[in-house]
């Protein structure tokens, strides 16, 4: 009896295990504004593998420190993709996450692009140079450097683009507040919502993410884009949070974002992949006077320069311009 006893329970035991296996995992990926398209063809492929199945994704997109305030206040997210590194940061202040996040081979990038100019068909303003923003009667829209982590690569890819052309750092400053004081015509909350306005009709030319232009042409839409001679390297962070409760699952995903078969599709959308194996496959310009982050000073030290909502340069520029 006791045999046949233990058989019945191994029995039952069995199905209920492979139930609770099957059972399905939900993830929540909270990321900026631009890379949905992507992550439209990414989170299937990721579900179509081993480590996948039975994952399920929500979703949330926005501008890039309203996305990282809102997760500081309690929005659920097991991953962050975030625009720029500071964002990632002020979340492991927060112990949201691991202050290791940085630590792999990547630097905790999960993908790259560079600031370009995104002009009408032809480019009748014949917009090239940082200079060429400042002609007489050019429009121009750039998200807001105080919501969107785009607009504080677009701002420092001007920043640069000054110095690179034999500014000092006070002629810089001088040239951003003329930029925004005189030509920058709107101001949207994030890159994406910047992009519908210049196709809305607004501008004469858009700061944006190259991805955006390469999605933009994609779908159709009549833009050209320009990459000046001197912009910056876009690099965008990736993150588990340390509050999931699937770490297993949200690291699985992060780890499958940077193989050949997520990387290629990441470029397929514009976006520069980090693989240097993959990269090599896609025809990206190459701006002669590309600089990184650091050749501006560094976020650590940007920030608190340009960014302070207080002090930093871009808040003396936009109470200047009414903002």
């Amino acid at each position: 009896m006791r045999r046949i006893s233990a058989s019945l329970i191994l029995a039952l035991a069995l199905p209920a295990a492979a139930a609770g296996a099957s059972r399905s995992v939900s993830l929540s990926l909270v990321a900026y504004s631009t890379p949905q398209d992507a992550y439209a063809k990414l989170i299937p492929a990721f579900q179509k593998s081993a480590a996948g199945a039975g994952v399920e994704f929500t979703q949330s997109y926005g501008a890039s420190g309203d996305q990282e305030r809102a997760v500081a206040a309690g929005l659920p997210a097991d991953i962050v993709n975030l625009s720029l590194a500071p964002d990632a940061d002020a979340l492991v202040q927060a112990h949201l996450v691991n202050p290791s996040w940085d630590k792999n081979r990547w630097h905790g990038i999960v993908t790259r692009s560079i600031v370009v100019f995104v002009v009408r068909g032809g480019n009748p303003k014949r917009i090239r140079t940082w200079n060429d923003l400042l002609k007489p009667g050019v429009q121009v829209v750039t998200p807001n450097p105080f919501t969107s982590g785009g607009a504080r690569w677009n701002t420092m890819a001007a920043y640069g683009g000054a110095l690179r052309a034999g500014k000092t750092p006070q002629q810089a400053i001088a040239y951003l507040t003329t930029l925004y004081r005189k030509h920058v015509i709107a101001q949207p909350s994030s890159a994406r919502e910047a992009l519908q306005t210049f196709l809305a009709g607004k501008g004469d030319v858009l700061l944006s993410y190259e991805n955006e232009a390469i999605l933009a042409n994609q779908k159709g839409q009549n833009v050209n884009y320009v990459s000046p001679k001197a912009t910056i390297l876009i690099e965008n962070p990736i993150a588990v949070t340390s509050t999931t409760k699937h770490a297993a699952q949200a690291k699985a995903f992060v780890k499958f974002l940077y193989t050949p078969q997520a990387q290629t599709l990441f470029g397929q959308t514009g976006y520069r992949p980090v693989l240097k194996s993959v990269a090599r496959n896609f025809n990206f310009t190459m701006p002669k006077q590309l600089f990184t982050i650091s050749y501006v000073g560094g976020w650590k030290l940007d920030q608190k320069k340009f960014f302070d909502s207080h002090t930093g340069v871009m808040a003396k520029i936009e109470q200047g311009h009414g903002g």
